[in-house]
């Protein structure tokens, strides 16, 4: 789990309370997503994390084969709340749901 995204209604006060909680600036600072980076972690704001149906903020596990993960996942019971998503460059993004309601992300840099 190297990726936690938040959903944010108010982007700039997000951006800069997370600014003072984890000491540092943001390493990308666009009006549709803020990403810091803390030792390995990456941490993201997302504005329209809410319309995508992110409850809460999301733990992303970093995946070599996206759609093998998503499909196994769903074999073992998981239920696809977000179909794979380009968000930039190779980068692809999924969420599941379990059993008991925890959203959980996957993502991976590999391209299709």
């Amino acid at each position: 789990m190297n990726t936690i995204i938040i959903p944010v209604k108010d982007l700039a006060g997000a951006k800069a309370l997370y600014s003072a909680l984890l000491g540092t600036k943001p390493e990308m600072d666009e009006p549709y997503y803020v990403g810091f980076k803390v030792g390995t972690q990456d941490v993201g704001l997302d504005p329209n994390g809410h319309s995508k149906g992110m409850p809460a903020p999301v733990c992303y596990w970093h995946v070599d084969d996206l759609d093998a993960h998503l499909r196994d996942a769903a074999a073992a019971g998981a239920t696809v709340r977000q179909e794979p998503t380009h968000v930039g460059g190779t980068r692809r993004i999924a969420m599941l749901e379990d059993s008991d309601g925890n959203v959980v992300g996957l993502l991976s840099d590999s391209p299709a």
